[in-house]
């Protein structure tokens, strides 16, 4: 082996392993981050596209990263600034017109009227109360079961504790609601189509799931309960969300990690049954203390690790992981800025076109058997309306999440990519008239594209699929839950752990807590 050494190796540059070095370099630990790409940030980069027009690759939003990680790692002495905060939600549709939802509010949606209007404010309430409650769950580092630990068994009676002050009410009813597919709960509390629409894509966003599919109420709830904890609320950092991990690779720098990119790693290396050091596809390698993943669990255990290094059991259960995508990616460059129907300007907002949950139901139909839709469910943003600097003067760029987009496409990706491509642009010229002609350049990312383009097994955004058999104490899988490997030296720290996807940090601040806590 070389014999440069360092204590820990993070392999991966994306926000988690960025903030995962962060922690550890200020804890005294020499850190090396090795990242594939020439540029830090891995899906949550941003990158131009097409001549002038720079976009954020994958997720755009910045809407779950807690404001005390922020704050812990001073991320705005390090350059971070918002372009945009607290921005609303626009539910558009061609029947119902627009639905104004504000975060973090109890007030119906402008637009709303009638029973639905005096019903919004009562859900809200009880659902964001539950959220606070499931809050707890995404900053602690999940507990073993069948332990002895003294730590285990606090871990669990504090989680119990939260859940018990919310009151017997409340917990009865998230013992009810639960398990619940979305549309279930919306329709007891609604009539409006549009806003049953917006409330049910949050709980399908990036998911596998449906609206009628059992677990999606707990797939709300994690959502919302992960932007509780939000400085922003929803929110686009300026200079989209690259800008974050420049700033957290500026606070890791500044705590003394060293910081590679444009450097695959082919291997991880063992010695003595226990994680030692990395081998680079350029054949380089490096020793260390301990080696923290940022990659995906299937990646890690399979491809870098091997599996003959690991219990037949134990592979069994990481290749049955569900880590295939069902969201792709749009980027547009446009001439002049788009004119939403019932909007005054390309306003920095969140967009949702969901008209219903049963027209994004139908969209996930088709899906299932390996088909598009020819009318998805999309959230879209305009990110140079609130930042200038994405796009040269007087133009503008487009970004939208689409809901949804088959790993394997029945008819082959390679020849019906611009049908789908086209399908996209009509429903958007449909709600924003003369927008396809002010089109000057365009990116579909497929769920086989950001497979391929972000070395993400499946091209799933959170790794693996975010459902109660895949989290808190069973994410990825029994067996490294904890943030650690069961190969002595090796933790994960990417969003396949606990608490799961989105941009958070949360992993990666958790797995360098448990290195250290190793160590000590």
């Amino acid at each position: 082996m070389s014999a440069c050494r360092y204590d820990c190796i993070v392999v991966g540059g994306g926000h988690n392993g960025l903030t995962c070095a962060a922690y550890l370099a200020r804890a005294g630990r020499s850190v090396l981050v090795l990242e594939a790409q020439e540029a830090v940030g891995g899906a949550a980069r941003t990158r131009e596209f097409a001549p002038g027009f720079r976009v954020s690759a994958c997720a755009h939003l910045l809407h779950l990263m807690p404001g005390w990680l922020s704050r812990e790692l001073d991320l705005p002495r390090h350059g971070l600034r918002m372009a945009a905060e607290r921005m609303p939600t626009f539910a558009l549709s061609a029947a119902a017109g627009v639905l104004r939802i504000d975060p973090r509010t109890h007030g119906a949606p402008a637009g709303l009227s009638g029973v639905d209007a005096r019903a919004y404010p009562r859900y809200a309430a009880r659902m964001n109360r539950l959220a606070a409650a499931l809050s707890a769950l995404l900053e602690a580092v999940p507990p073993r079961l069948g332990t002895g630990a003294w730590r285990d068994r606090l871990t669990l009676l504090r989680l119990g504790a939260r859940l018990r002050f919310i009151g017997r009410r409340d917990l009865r009813e998230a013992l009810r609601i639960g398990g619940m597919c979305v549309q279930d709960l919306l329709d007891e509390h609604f009539e409006s189509p549009l806003l049953k629409g917006a409330l049910a894509f949050d709980a399908v966003l990036g998911t596998n799931y449906g609206p009628r599919s059992p677990g999606t109420v707990f797939t709300l709830l994690y959502r919302m309960a992960a932007g509780t904890a939000s400085a922003h609320a929803v929110a686009q950092p300026a200079g989209g969300l690259g800008a974050l991990c420049e700033a957290l690779a500026a606070a890791a720098r500044s705590a003394g990690a060293t910081i590679r990119t444009g450097v695959p790693v082919a291997s991880i290396v063992l010695r003595d049954d226990r994680a030692a050091g990395v081998r680079l596809e350029t054949g380089e390698e490096f020793e260390a203390g301990c080696i923290i993943s940022n990659a995906d669990p299937a990646t890690t255990f399979l491809d870098l690790l091997g599996a003959e290094h690991l219990d037949t059991g134990f592979v069994r259960r990481v290749a049955h992981l569900r880590t295939r995508g069902m969201t792709a990616k749009l980027h547009l460059a446009l001439e002049r800025p788009p004119r939403f129907a019932g909007l005054e300007d390309a306003s920095p907002g969140r967009i949702v076109l969901a008209p219903s949950p049963e027209s994004i139901e139908c969209a996930f139909n088709h899906a299932k058997y390996g088909e598009f839709s020819t009318l998805p469910a999309l959230e879209v943003l305009v990110p140079s309306a609130a930042d200038p600097t994405l796009a040269p003067h007087g133009k503008h760029v487009l970004s939208a999440v689409v809901q949804y987009a088959p790993y394997r496409l029945a008819a082959g990706w390679t020849e019906h990519r611009h049908q789908f491509l086209d399908a996209i642009l009509a429903l958007l010229e449909a709600h924003a008239p003369g927008l396809r002609d002010s089109v000057c350049a365009a990116e579909l990312l497929t769920p086989q594209d950001i497979e391929t383009q972000f070395r993400i097994r499946g091209g799933h955004w959170h790794h693996a699929e975010l459902a109660l058999d895949q989290f808190f104490m069973v994410r990825p899988v029994p067996g490294a839950a904890q943030y650690r490997a069961p190969v002595h030296g090796l933790y994960l720290c990417g969003a396949g752990c606990h608490p799961g996807g989105g941009v958070m940090g949360v992993a990666g601040r958790n797995a360098a807590r448990e290195v250290l806590r190793e160590a000590a």
